[in-house]
């Protein structure tokens, strides 16, 4: 594989005025010229209890800012997890949100300022737009403070795989959530990795194939003073049936969806015939243990991965090197070469969670990409042109 080192100039469109931040490199924060955002008031610690962020539109043209709402339901991950509705993606955005004493999640029409809620909190939509998955996210505060909710805490906290908690599918429509997998149920499905030893059990990360008939889902235990997490993949059907074991606990990080099948993810790939012996991205078949690895085991590290919606180029990021530089990087298939597109430096943090990943996104063309930074002193949102890139890439 071909490794290519160029520098492209990265725009920033948000104020310098306040700590801007997008979140999640899953989520879709394009509508045309308009860029969804996080605003919040520090990001030198992690939130808490009665901490508030602001969600909001960032024009790409003048980086102008307009606030939408105010929720008490956000992380330094992945925010609010806010995103446009598939259904409605000129008028409505959907992120979660606090009221009535709980988590739900709010569906806001951004030219009319009319609110429905969903009666709970968001983890993942479907592309289709007609239903959302959600899990336990004071849990996750527990678990991991950057991807979970301070305000109240886990009801299940001495449970350590209730059958009443945790992937439940909401009806965008009616709102409406039901219990489709509990805690318990994967336990029974997954235990043998942990033999005798009961373990507290988490979901961390869960999200719709491309049609929205699965899903995956990362199941993590708590671990033990000094020692990391195990992690397992599973698939299953959108109403929770048919669960697979894509992967037994070990090593497992981020993952992506190509189609209703295959999805690319960081792993030790153990089941797969190809593994290496160590983490890489592999691509994986759903149902199956069959899969290889991408750009000749390249992407050694973990990193944030998406493809192009053409599926020609694979957009990802690096955590921070020792000098505390995290890098662009874009892959294509087709010249199986990968380029570096410029490299940013990371404000030391005081604790992991707080950290500001570049997780860098694709609009819905690939004509552009965003990526959130603290290259500057402060967090913001930047724009990167991806038409030049592409071409440069397949001179």
């Amino acid at each position: 594989m071909k490794l290519l080192k160029k520098s492209y100039c990265a725009r920033r469109i948000s104020p310098a005025d306040g700590e801007f931040f997008f979140g999640y490199y899953d989520l879709q924060p394009f509508c045309g010229d308009l860029h969804l955002t996080h605003r919040v008031s520090f990001a030198d610690r992690l939130q808490k209890r009665g901490d508030t962020a602001e969600v909001g539109i960032l024009d790409m043209n003048t980086a102008k800012y307009e606030k939408l709402d105010v929720t008490g339901a956000w992380n330094f991950q992945q925010g609010a997890m806010l995103q446009w509705n598939p259904l409605a993606p000129k008028d409505e955005v959907i992120y979660n949100s606090l009221s009535d004493g709980d988590y739900n999640a709010t569906v806001l029409n951004i030219h009319t300022g009319k609110k429905r809620f969903l009666d709970r909190p968001v983890a993942n939509v479907s592309p289709k737009g007609d239903y959302a998955l959600s899990i336990n996210f004071p849990r996750m505060y527990d678990f991991r403070p950057g991807y979970g909710y301070a305000e109240y805490g886990d009801p299940f906290y001495y449970h350590n795989h209730s059958a009443e908690d945790d992937v439940f599918l909401i009806n965008l429509k009616s709102g409406k959530s039901r219990l489709i997998i509990s805690l318990e149920e994967i336990w029974e499905f997954s235990h043998r990795h942990f033999g005798d030893k009961d373990q507290k059990m988490i979901i961390n990360h869960l999200g719709f194939n491309t049609d929205g008939s699965r899903f995956v889902m990362q199941v993590r235990n708590f671990p033990e003073p000094g020692k990391r997490h195990d992690t397992a993949v599973i698939t299953a059907n959108r109403d929770g049936s048919d669960m697979f074991l894509l992967s037994d606990y070990g090593v497992q990080s981020h993952y992506y969806w190509i189609d209703k099948e295959h999805l690319i993810m960081y792993a030790g790939g153990r089941e797969l015939a190809c593994a290496r012996g160590w983490g890489n991205n592999y691509i994986f078949t759903d149902k199956t243990w069959e899969g290889c690895p991408v750009a000749d085991g390249f992407f050694y590290d973990d990193n944030h991965m998406s493809y192009s919606p053409d599926r020609k180029f694979l957009l990802t990021d690096t955590y921070p090197d020792e000098k505390m530089m995290q890098t662009l990087r874009i892959y294509s298939f087709e010249k199986n070469t990968c380029m570096d597109l410029g490299k940013f430096y990371s404000l030391p943090r005081s604790t992991t969670d707080i950290r500001c990943d570049l997780h860098p996104r694709w609009n819905q063309d690939g004509s552009r990409i965003s990526f959130d930074s603290t290259h500057e002193g402060f967090r913001g949102v930047y724009l990167v042109d991806a038409e030049a890139i592409r071409d440069e890439l397949f001179d």
